[in-house]
């Protein structure tokens, strides 16, 4: 699903990701057409209906206070787990209570793809949460969150008053969280199915319901800050023995003072030399692989037919570098080296993600043992999954 980095970087504009990103409220209308395969109410039920789900991942919120789990779930005797009682909570629902799902990504594939597409867009993890409401009821007293959210409309209307930022660039651990909404109203409209936000992060925000149901994703993601490189930029530190040395304190003050100037100018040249550009970099290289089980080929490897698709599993692009006889294919911080001849085949992989079994046939120019070979490597490995 490419909702993401299709749909929505058309309409947001080619500027989205470089000028508008965690900096401006956007809307976009990209049609119901466009997220009707995001959750349907089957899917919905079917996951209330068969996962042990209860707080914290699924909680009722109403007028800004959560709903007591008690009050729609039973705890089964003798065990921890949690039962969702179906009376209890459509008595909930009709009286008003949001329901909120965290975490759907986890459960239910269609999100788990737009998630990982989103990711790609924004090189940073993203968690779905689900909201859903009937009525004109508020779950949420007007606030602002701590991370960039991207919030897609699926069925019904609500309303969104976007009111703009307190404090700038506010964060989770931050010195002042005693900030307060302006009085200026960015935007103030009703979304729709197929309706596209982002606010960002410090961005106050109200939102009501339109006096039907409404269900909507929302996207979440935090991104890395100048606090995150100080914090790289420290761990290197402990390759250099002047930062292992304990600090001078009861020595003369003229050797306290040399001691403090050479840890200054060390910490100066050594951050000069460990730009945000490497960090951003080596976070990249290290970004993780959704754990995709895809038995039962990894176990017993037999060849797919040609209509099969392999996909790869980095939710960034992988690094690969040829030399020496070899390429070697970088992905979640691990290097997997491998023979040179199979290059075009990985290359392929990383620019299309996904491919047919006979498109790599052709053009990865490698007779039947040897694809065959290749392709049980990479699923073994966790690197593909194959889809029949």
């Amino acid at each position: 699903m490419s909702l993401f980095t299709g749909r929505f970087a058309e309409l947001a504009g080619p500027d989205f990701a470089g000028d508008r990103l965690g900096q401006d409220f956007v809307h976009v209308a990209a049609g119901a057409d466009q997220v009707a395969d995001l959750l349907s109410w089957p899917a919905l039920n079917n996951l209330l209906s068969t996962h042990q789900l209860t707080a914290p991942q699924l909680r009722l919120f109403r007028g800004g206070t959560q709903v007591p789990p008690s009050r729609y779930s039973r705890q089964e005797p003798g065990t921890d787990r949690y039962t969702l009682l179906p009376d209890a909570l459509y008595r909930e629902l009709r009286d008003g209570a949001s329901l909120v799902l965290d975490s759907i990504d986890l459960l239910h594939p269609p999100a788990a793809r737009a998630a990982d597409d989103l990711m790609r867009m924004v090189h940073e993890l993203v968690q779905v949460n689900l909201y859903l409401v009937w009525g004109a009821g508020q779950g949420f007293d007007t606030h602002w969150d701590d991370h960039d959210t991207v919030i897609v409309q699926l069925a019904g209307s609500k309303r969104w008053t976007v009111h703009g930022r307190g404090r700038r660039y506010p964060m989770k651990v931050d010195s002042d969280h005693s900030h307060q909404a302006p009085d200026t109203v960015v935007w103030d409209g009703t979304l729709r199915p197929g309706d596209i936000i982002h606010v960002p992060r410090g961005w106050w925000h109200t939102v009501r319901g339109a006096g039907e149901m409404s269900m909507h994703l929302t996207f979440g993601f935090t991104r890395r800050t100048g606090i995150d490189w100080a914090s790289w930029v420290v761990e290197q530190l402990y390759d250099e023995e002047l930062f292992r040395q304990d600090l001078s304190r009861f020595g003369s003050e003229r050797a306290r003072e040399r001691h403090a100037a050479e840890l200054v100018a060390a910490l100066a040249k050594i951050s000069a030399q460990c730009p945000p550009a490497d960090f951003l970099a080596a976070r990249d290289r290290r970004f993780p692989r959704r754990p995709e089980i895809n038995l039962p080929r990894p176990v017993r490897f037999e060849m797919p037919a040609d209509g099969a698709l392999v996909e790869i599993t980095a939710l960034l692009d992988p690094v690969i570098e040829q030399a020496d006889g070899a390429v070697r294919f970088t992905v979640s911080g691990k290097t997997f080296r491998f023979a040179e001849v199979l290059a075009p085949l990985l290359r392929l992989l990383a620019r299309r993600r996904s491919v047919s079994i006979g498109e790599l046939r052709t053009a990865a120019e490698l007779d039947d043992s040897q694809l065959a070979t290749a392709l049980e490597l990479l699923i073994q490995q966790h690197l593909a999954v194959l889809r029949d």
